[in-house]
């Protein structure tokens, strides 16, 4: 017979827990990287490793996938090392590290160790991850196409931390959403602001073509700073109401 104190023990929690309290990022977000996330918290509660390391171990794996890319660019671009070789480790890597990133708040709430610190921790390596990842598309752009345009890549550089912002404005108590709306169709036209589909996409493009580089980063710049405008907009109409 069970004692009151067996009894009141819970029951270690599953993947279905961690992925439950995911925060969502997007159609591909959920469908792919918060899956992961929840099997990467539950071996991290079973092994005793608390949020912050999945923090450190996300920054450190896409800090070393973004330093390969930038590292074997020119190599790449000569033809001396195959493209899909380091496009495949972009891929798979910079998955796997935004797969961490989504599991460390996952491990943090389903096993209360959240904390003012762990968030702080969470946002700062969040931002070092992606200016490496912009930098080895950046890097890549211009070992393919030495002509790039400078400031297409200083546009680049600067609206990419757009998504990072509004992010975190969308957790604060006066968070806001532009379209409220969840149908499919326009969950499907905000897949171009999901980073889990951009960085798939990004890893697609220098597996298969990374020719097209230059023309991927043009194209989450007019993404990145059509959204940082009508953002703008959208705040100040409700700011004058």
């Amino acid at each position: 017979m069970n004692t009151s104190a067996e009894a009141s023990v819970s029951p270690p929690p599953t993947v279905a827990d961690f992925y439950r309290v995911n925060r969502g990022g997007g159609l591909f977000s959920e469908a792919f990287s918060q899956r992961l996330g929840a099997v990467l918290a539950l071996i991290a509660q079973r092994t005793g490793l608390p949020p912050t390391a999945l923090t450190i171990a996300n920054l450190l794996l896409g800090l070393t996938v973004s330093v390969t890319v930038v590292a074997l660019a020119d190599r790449v671009a000569a033809g001396s090392v195959p493209a899909w070789v380091v496009g495949l480790v972009a891929l798979v890597g910079w998955q796997v590290a935004y797969g961490l990133d989504c599991a460390d708040g996952q491990l943090a709430r389903v096993t209360g160790q959240g904390s003012p610190a762990g968030a702080r921790v969470d946002v700062l390596c969040d931002v070092a991850a992606q200016i490496a990842l912009v930098t080895a598309l950046s890097a890549t752009s211009l070992a393919q196409r030495p002509s790039t345009p400078i400031w297409l890549i200083a546009a680049f550089a600067g609206t990419w931390m757009v998504n990072l912002v509004t992010s975190v404005m969308q957790a604060g108590p006066n968070a806001a959403s532009m379209i409220t709306s969840t149908s499919l169709p326009v969950r499907l036209v905000k897949l171009i602001r999901d980073y889990g589909a951009v960085i798939f996409v990004a890893g697609l493009v220098l597996t298969l073509a990374p020719a097209w580089t230059t023309w991927l980063i043009a194209a989450f710049t007019l993404v990145n700073g059509g959204f940082l405008l009508a953002s703008i907009g959208f705040s100040a109409r409700a700011s004058l109401r």
